[in-house]
């Protein structure tokens, strides 16, 4: 199968690098934003975008609060998928598979890396629970300002998600909407890829 050029590789992770570094000369804003796609109980799905902060050699990794909308049903199903799209560049990668939680040293080193007002920022909003006013918001900030000090601990609620793919797309566009797609699966963690290319 040709897979040159742009697509060549035989690691999907380090492929996604690549691509994100090559994002990251070209996009304005956000080159690592990614719509992340989840389910509730009843299974209607819910989009949003986040922004994705490691790719390691087996998973993609972003964080959250774990009581959120996002937290919640990803805890619930256990699974999750996104899609990271590039305008610059005409590529996107699109991304399902499982989750883990990351609450060890690299979910304290993400925390502390952040601004000051981000980590308490983070203590101070229940997310998407609702808000009574942006006041309110203020006030908890405050609070939690004169409680967790200037080096606040990561919150225990709050943390990363590790999504570990049994699928991975690399789609670019192509002229004619004749774009250019392959798709890498596997049907376990440690099993090879099966890479196949797909029509437009």
């Amino acid at each position: 199968m040709d897979r040159g050029g742009i697509f060549a590789g035989d690691d999907p992770f380090v492929l996604a690098k690549k691509w994100l570094a090559e994002a990251e000369a070209s996009e304005v804003n956000d080159p690592n934003a990614i719509a992340l796609a989840t389910v509730d109980a009843d299974g209607m799905p819910n989009a949003r975008m986040v922004l994705l902060k490691d790719i390691e050699s087996a998973a993609f990794v972003f964080y959250t609060n774990y009581t959120s909308k996002k937290g919640e049903e990803i805890a619930a199903s256990g699974k999750a998928a996104f899609v990271m799209h590039w305008k610059s560049l005409r590529r996107q990668i699109r991304v399902r598979g499982v989750t883990e939680r990351e609450e060890g040293q690299a979910a304290d080193d993400y925390y502390a890396s952040r601004s000051l007002k981000s980590r308490l920022g983070a203590w101070a909003s229940a997310q998407s629970r609702p808000l009574s006013s942006r006041t309110a918001l203020m006030a908890e900030v405050a609070r939690v300002t004169a409680t967790q000090g200037p080096n606040p601990k990561r919150p225990p609620f709050w943390g990363g998600v590790r999504l570990i793919p049994n699928e991975i797309e690399f789609w670019a566009d192509g002229m004619f909407r004749l774009h250019d797609r392959f798709r890498w699966t596997r049907s376990a963690v440690g099993d090879p890829w099966d890479v196949v290319r797909l029509n437009p």
